[in-house]
């Protein structure tokens, strides 16, 4: 994982900076080089400081400065759908924010509701106040007004907790220099750059969908944390939380680095063995001269993997023995202990 470049999904979850935080913590330790963000609700909060710039142990300072409840005021205008106003929110990122999407150091987008209910993403234009909409919690919070943009914009978790596939697919429209209306099959063909998402455990049943293998993307990491549990007075035990969440995110990430130990070792079984690493694309064959259908193949050239990597763990088993168990794993027969 070290010297990748990702995009990063921060989720929604509610009051959960010390999570996210935490998490973007592991992914500096663990030398992601990234590349854009997409944040959602205390997502998009955590999200647009970490574009802007501050570290995560900054982002993780401004986030628990004072208990939420000292910037939460009584709306004057709660027909807009919410008992508090998010003024003073806005007022606070206007301090710590650029002022528009444009001059953040990242590429960075919001997740937000219309008040048609309709899903967007927002990533242009002001940024304290999209930021804020996308905190927006119907019935807790009046919606937030986008100047120039957008009026009445709720939580964008409402409908989509993590908002991967509004995201990849501006991502794809980006690498194809059309950001506007680019023909719908040269989107699907575009590849856009891995992901990991941090998705935090839901606090209500109510909220939106935030399952990324639902989303059908390809090359997309998960890592998971639990719900913050804390409310608008107290934040809880912060540090615990940013340390739990540093070392479960800083442990999943140094796991996704095992396929490609894992390949490099097949590899290097494969070549002792006199066998290329991998049938060529599209062919269906053993590598030691017998026909086998592709599934048979693929299946065995998985064993050997597996087999390739307990073996080069052994500092006493030598390249016969890794040449004994390949050439029996790829006739079909079971590997016997070394």
């Amino acid at each position: 994982m070290s010297g990748e470049t990702l995009d990063v999904v921060l989720s929604s979850g509610f009051l959960a900076f010390a999570n996210h935080s935490g998490f973007l913590q592991a992914v500096e330790e663990a030398g992601v080089h990234v590349s854009g963000i997409m944040g959602t609700s205390a997502g998009a909060l955590a999200g647009s400081l970490y574009a802007a710039g501050y570290t995560p142990l900054e982002v993780a300072q401004h986030l628990r400065a004072s208990p939420p409840f000292q910037l939460l005021k009584p709306s004057l205008q709660p027909w807009r759908g919410g008992l508090l106003s998010l003024d003073a929110v806005v007022e606070r990122l206007a301090q710590l924010l650029p002022p528009t999407f444009e001059e953040l150091d990242r590429d960075f987008a919001v997740g937000v509701v219309t008040a048609e209910g309709e899903h967007v993403l927002i990533d242009s234009g002001p940024l304290p106040e999209a930021v804020a909409a996308s905190a927006a919690i119907p019935f807790v919070f009046s919606s937030v007004d986008v100047p120039g943009r957008y009026s009445g914009l709720k939580d964008g978790g409402v409908v989509d907790r993590i908002g991967l596939k509004a995201w990849r697919d501006r991502r794809r429209r980006q690498s194809l220099g059309s950001p506007l209306s680019p023909a719908a099959g040269r989107v699907a063909a575009a590849r856009p750059p891995p992901c990991v998402v941090h998705v935090i455990q839901r606090s209500s049943p109510f909220s939106g969908a935030d399952d990324p293998a639902a989303t059908g993307e390809s090359e997309v990491h998960v890592v998971r944390s639990p719900k913050s549990g804390v409310n608008f007075f107290d934040l809880g035990n912060f540090d615990a939380q940013f340390e739990a969440a540093r070392r479960r995110a800083l442990w999943q990430l140094q796991q996704m680095d095992r396929p490609s130990a894992a390949a490099a070792a097949a590899a290097a079984a494969a070549a002792a063995a006199g066998m290329p690493a991998a049938p060529p694309a599209g062919a269906a064959g053993d590598f030691l001269g017998a026909p086998v259908p592709l599934a048979v193949a693929m299946q065995r050239a998985a064993a050997l993997r597996g087999a390739a990597v307990v073996l080069a763990r052994r500092s006493e088993t030598g390249a016969g023995t890794t040449l004994r168990v390949a050439r029996r794993l790829f006739q079909g027969a079971a590997p016997r202990a070394p």
